[in-house]
């Protein structure tokens, strides 16, 4: 029975609830969060205390991490040794705190993660600023507590001068909570207190004009000034940062140097990981990486290759490794401690932690001014008794020689004078020398100065704003010794990544192929031919697919895609695949939302769709197999869509085959299939909206023919009309040689048609600065000067242009590019490329 009535029975999940809870809580106000005053956990304000109480100050040699650690586990901190010691190695670490309050000496870790050496080996003392954390803690300025085994005491928060919290920020993990501040600049920070200080009803946006951002120990820049709004003002915030990186210029290469990482990033770690991406082809272009840093400082040299483009491998790197990295905010400290009394966790914004601290320096000063005035009263106290003694000296020798003892002396001296216990103790033990009139004097000028500073500390007390000035001039005199200028850069716009940033604006050559395939191929892939080659091979492409568009574009352009259903759709050059020459390259379906009897056959290329006044200023003419002409704004399609949007209204039976930019102030040419074009003025087309179908611009001859081209001249002197048949032959012509007409006319011969011609396939503007790029259906191109292509009559048959090899072979597609200079093949060379 005895045994039964002790076993108390309990529910099981109300029982695992509250251990739960006492678990957590225990962990949370005695482990794992900061206090808001001083900005320490327990572990860090014991280590700094215990080494305080060892007499390891600034002004006195180092001491062996062991007795150290020794010291702190024996008396206040029982916990496993390696906690303390590492608790005291990161205070030490010049890139873990911005400010370090422990002065190191031997092997302390490095940036790159290497563990410092056993505690055995390393010493350690405060720093100088650490000394200014602990000022005062003799004066009953923050209250004291039992250690874990009530045989001596430690504090519970220290009376720190500098807001550490703000300035070496903190990071724990609690449970179900965790901190994570940064550090930031000394100055910055007590700048902004001693306004806030001032003025309690500034705002956070007001204290953002003191303390810029964080300030890391590694510096770098912060990118983007969103995240640390945020973290201000809500006390959550994403910062990004980067690392400080120039590109420097290495004889006919160039290199990237790295001075300054972000935060918390391991430099080893980093360098491996770039070399790993190298490796593995995700980023091309590194030829190497050293990192040559010394103790002077970090410099990691990573060196570009000849062709590559330094500001992309940059960028790249940014985005991949950890040269651009974040830090998320999240500002949770213990709030509300009391007399030993653990606070509660709280999430603050900015001026919250200022508060705080302000709140906290405050009772420091006003407990301090107490304990100094009670000490000064007791001194004043006992030099009045001095001076009575002095002032009546030959009757108090006279009472202390004719008294048989020391309490007898003291007793005759305290009713004589009616003095004090204390006072006659100390005119009883009081020497000789102090006799002398030097002395009195001395005994009366020392009176003097303490009343002063009695009255100066009742002034304090009883005046607020007198209070606070001191704690402002103290404010201002760790500003004066310990105050430095920022570390982290910060770059205010650049909110995210722009993805322009990891491609060179290159010119590239897109390809769309009959049945629906897109790619893009750098331009210098097409090498230059004489006029009548047969070409090089230009596409892997499937059975019964060949070539059907080819276009010139640079990385950066918007390219704006129109189907012959009239829609249109946006995309970059960049989001383009890229592909070989020989390579099919990617169903154009899986980019854009394109119906599936639906297909791109036009596009135009502009820089940006920003600029309203571009926009306004430009137009978009449209042009149709069936004739149909149409002149829009630019402005109209400025708005990239994911799906896309009408452009124009086609009728059941016609389709787009031609977009054109314009200024509103071009020649337009159109021209069939038969071989006729018509010109005229493009103010002959009135403006419509983005919706309507447009006007006729030319009359066709019935049956099967169908417009095959649209140009648009802008230079009437400079350019010349270029048009290009089925079986390869093609002529320049003088654009005077069409004479303007009225719009929706028949126009005049461009070309004359025979059985050996074939049909017209192609009309371009082009110069002698351009190039055309020619590829028939078999998927054979050609390169040629348009220069070699000699200037003729607007009515005659042409030359031949590319000799078409296979039977029943026809042009599929002509683009002009703008010329560069190569080495010229010759077509036997072309044939050996072919085969």
């Amino acid at each position: 029975m005895v045994d039964q009535d002790r076993i108390i029975k309990v529910n099981i999940e109300n029982k695992m609830k509250s251990a739960y809870i006492d678990y957590s809580m225990s962990v949370i106000v005695a482990r794992a969060l900061p206090d808001v005053r001083d900005g320490f956990k327990p572990v860090h304000r014991r280590v700094l205390f215990g080494m305080n109480e060892l007499g390891n100050t600034s002004d006195k040699p180092y001491k062996k991490s062991a007795r150290i650690v020794g010291e702190v586990l024996g008396k206040y901190h029982p916990h496993g040794d390696s906690s303390v010691y590492f608790a005291m190695v990161r205070m030490a670490q010049e890139w873990s705190l911005r400010y370090p309050l422990v002065d190191g000496q031997g092997n302390f870790g490095s940036v790159d993660g290497d563990s410092p050496a056993a505690m055995r080996y390393t010493e350690a003392r405060l720093s100088k600023l650490a000394e200014e954390m602990l000022r005062d803690i003799d004066k009953d300025t923050v209250t004291f507590r039992n250690n874990f085994d009530d045989t001596l005491r430690e504090p519970t928060v220290l009376p720190t001068r500098i807001p550490n919290l703000l300035v070496n920020g903190a990071s724990g993990i609690a449970v179900g909570m965790a901190t994570n501040m940064p550090p930031h600049n000394l100055s910055e920070v007590i700048d902004g207190t001693i306004a806030l200080i001032d003025n309690r009803n500034m705002e956070v946006s007001d204290l953002m004009q003191y303390i810029k951002a964080p300030d890391f120990p590694t510096g770098g820049y912060i990118y983007g000034y969103s995240g640390v709004r945020d973290a201000f003002e809500t006390g959550r915030g994403r910062i990004v940062i980067r690392a400080k990186a120039e590109i420097e210029a290495d004889g006919n290469r160039e290199k990237i140097v790295v001075t300054e990482i972000p935060y918390l990033v391991n430099k080893a770690e980093l360098i491996k990981n770039i070399a790993d991406l190298v490796e593995d082809k995700r980023i091309e272009g590194i030829s190497n990486i050293n990192d040559e840093s010394d103790r002077t400082g970090m410099r990691i040299v990573i060196d570009i290759k000849k062709d590559a483009n330094s500001s992309v491998v940059l960028n790249k790197l940014y985005k991949l490794t950890a040269l651009q990295s974040s830090f998320s905010v999240n500002n949770i400290a213990l709030v509300g401690s009391i007399d030993g009394n653990p606070g509660h966790p709280q999430l603050l914004n900015l001026k919250q932690l200022l508060e705080a601290f302000v709140e906290h320096r405050h009772d420091v000063v006003v407990r301090r001014t107490r304990y100094e005035l009670a000490e000064a009263e007791k001194k004043a106290h006992i030099l009045e008794g001095l001076i009575i003694a002095c002032d009546h000296i030959d009757e108090v020798i006279q009472i202390i020689r004719s008294s048989k003892s020391p309490d007898e002396a003291r007793e005759r001296l305290m009713s004589t004078f009616n003095l004090s216990e204390a006072q006659s103790r100390a005119i009883v033990e009081m020497r000789l020398r102090q006799l002398t009139g030097l002395e009195q004097d001395k005994l009366r000028a020392d009176y003097k100065n303490l009343m002063e500073q009695i009255d100066y500390f009742n002034r304090i007390l009883s005046d607020d704003g007198l209070c606070m000035q001191v704690v402002k001039d103290e404010l201002s005199e760790i500003k004066e010794k310990y105050g430095d200028d920022r570390k982290t850069e910060i770059i205010y716009a650049s909110e995210e990544f722009n993805a322009e940033d990891f491609y060179a604006d290159d010119e590239m050559i897109i390809t769309i192929s009959h049945m629906g395939y897109i790619k893009r191929t750098p331009l210098t892939e097409f090498r230059a031919q004489n006029r009548g080659g047969v070409g090089a091979k230009g596409s892997d492409t499937r059975d019964e697919d060949f070539i059907e568009y080819i276009y010139p574009a640079s990385m950066h352009n918007y390219m704006l895609f129109f189907t012959q259903k009239g829609r249109c759709y946006w995309l970059k050059v960049y989001e383009i695949p890229e592909g070989t020459k020989n390579s099919k390259g990617r169903a154009i379906q899986n980019m854009l939302n394109i119906d599936a009897d639906d297909k791109v056959n036009a596009f135009i290329r502009v820089k940006q769709l920003q600029d309203p006044d571009y926009n306004t200023k430009h137009y978009l003419v449209f042009c149709t197999k069936k004739g149909v002409i149409k002149k829009t704004q630019l402005e109209a399609y400025s708005r990239p869509r994911q799906n896309g949007v009408n452009a124009i209204t086609i009728r059941e039976d016609d389709q787009v085959i031609q977009v054109r930019l314009t200024n509103g102030d071009s020649q337009i040419i159109m021209a069939n299939k038969f071989g006729r074009a018509i010109r005229f003025h493009e103010s002959a087309v009135r403006e419509m909206g983005r919706m309507a179908t447009g006007v006729r611009g030319m009359t066709l001859d019935g049956g099967s023919d169908e417009v095959v081209g649209m140009i648009c001249i802008k230079d009437v002197e400079k350019e010349t009309v270029m048009v290009v048949s089925e079986q390869g032959y093609g002529k320049r012509s003088k654009v005077e040689d069409y004479r303007i007409t009225n719009r929706g006319g028949k126009g005049v011969k461009t070309l004359n048609i025979t059985e050996k011609t074939g049909n017209l396939v192609s009309i371009k503007s082009v110069t002698d600065d351009n190039d055309l790029v020619i590829i028939n259906k078999s998927g054979i191109t050609l390169r040629m000067k348009v220069a070699d292509v000699r200037i003729m009559g607007r009515a005659t048959q042409g030359v031949k242009l590319i000799n078409l090899e296979k039977r029943n072979d026809e042009i599929a597609s002509v683009c002009k590019v703008l010329s560069e200079t190569v080495e010229e093949e010759s077509p036997e060379e072309s044939v050996n490329d072919v085969e």
